[in-house]
């Protein structure tokens, strides 16, 4: 049995943050039945490499649901959904503060319907303040919440990869679950509003924003980690990057490279005096290295038990060995898009991998399915298909 089984989620999403959090929702044993809109459904549809008018991106973040077309313009569809509401669990959107209140999907009013619903509101920056209703896509958080201040040195840089719309889902999952956890205690539901912003802070700021958090005069700077570990050490055929996190480590990433006598330099004999010095230090470090071939390096820092790999590309990724150790990809087969490759959901329970869920839905594909799971007649879904309420 997974986790969520018997817990049911509607979601109203485009793009990444509720789509991902409810995939992995799905992942752990929820049914999750994806509202999208009449005409183009959710714009990921379409959005990079894809196979049967369906995009891998798409795929990657809604495997798992189920998919319904409901015209929310139109009050016959406004009221449907509110009639599916008091048989759900978790209502989650990723609208702007205010657009679901203009649907009659509000928090308030479905909660009075349903007292026991975890209502997930995901927004780009919160109700209030002067960006409450501004829209919001992964840079745009990456660069009001400090992750290009981050990772950039000379110049602001960017993750390469939506991180922040990630990190929300995963905040919100978080969050989910334990709204589940206290309503199986007091048997309530409850509003959770989620901002990508606070959810990109909250996740860079414990070692990227190190230097702002004690506000005392009389703290002492210190360098950050990143700075100090986050390098490529060149090779004369490549590069390996190595993580020398204590003293001892440090030691015996210099004695494989014979130079081990750096620690007794007086330009580098303290913590301190190696901070202070950190670019000779690493200059000196650099030329040892440049002396070794990539797999030379490696054989000698991993016989010295100090942390270290090669950087792979994404064939060398998916081919470790250590992935199918741990069982972490899959193939599935895709009634639209044909076979594909999946990772598993990275959480064991009971010391095994959950399989993962059913392959991503056509755009509407199980409307009259789930409606009639609802108790809705035939009759009436036949009608309001004829009207455009639902396809």
């Amino acid at each position: 049995m997974k986790p969520l089984e018997g817990v049911t989620v509607l979601e109203f999403s485009t793009m990444i943050t509720a789509s991902f959090a409810a995939m992995m929702l799905a992942e752990q044993g929820a049914t999750v039945i994806k509202v999208e809109p009449m005409n183009m459904g959710d714009p990921m549809r379409y959005i990079g490499a894809n196979k049967g008018g369906i995009s891998s991106l798409f795929a990657n973040c809604n495997r798992g649901k189920r998919s319904i077309r409901v015209n929310l313009k139109e009050s016959q569809g406004q009221e449907l959904i509110r009639e599916l509401v008091p048989q759900v669990d978790i209502f989650i959107h990723n609208f702007r503060p205010g657009v679901m209140d203009k649907l009659n999907l509000g928090s308030e009013a479905l909660r009075e319907l349903n007292p026991r619903l975890i209502y997930t509101a995901i927004s780009g920056f919160g109700k209030e303040g002067p960006l409450g209703g501004a829209p919001a896509y992964d840079p745009i958080i990456q660069a009001q919440a400090g992750l290009t201040a981050t990772q950039g040195k000379e110049e602001p840089a960017f993750f390469r990869t939506l991180i922040c719309d990630k990190i929300t889902a995963y905040t919100a999952c978080q969050a989910v679950t334990s709204a589940l956890y206290v309503r199986e205690k007091t048997g309530a539901g409850q509003h959770i509003d989620l901002s990508m912003l606070d959810a990109g802070l909250f996740f860079v700021f414990p070692d990227g924003f190190q230097n702002h958090t004690l506000l005392d005069p009389d703290h002492v700077p210190g360098p950050l980690l990143i700075d100090l570990l986050y390098e490529l050490t060149l090779t004369k055929d490549g590069a390996v990057t190595i993580s020398a996190a204590t003293d001892e480590m440090q030691m015996r990433s210099l004695i494989v490279v014979g130079m081990e006598h750096l620690l007794t330099d007086e330009r580098f004999d303290s913590f301190e005096k190696m901070v202070a010095n950190l670019e000779e230090f690493k200059a000196e470090v650099a030329q040892a290295f440049l002396q070794l071939t990539t797999d030379e390096a490696l054989q000698r820092l991993q016989a010295a038990d100090v942390p270290c790999a090669r950087c792979l590309d994404k064939e060398e990724v998916l081919a470790q060995e250590q992935l199918a150790a741990n069982d972490t990809l899959d193939v599935i087969e895709h009634p639209i898009m044909g076979q594909m490759r999946v990772v598993k959901s990275p959480a064991r329970f009971g010391g095994q991998r959950l399989t993962p869920a059913r392959p991503s839905p056509d755009h509407g594909e199980h409307t009259k399915e789930v409606l009639a799971e609802f108790s809705v007649s035939q009759d009436r879904i036949a009608s309001m298909t004829d009207q455009g309420i639902v396809a």
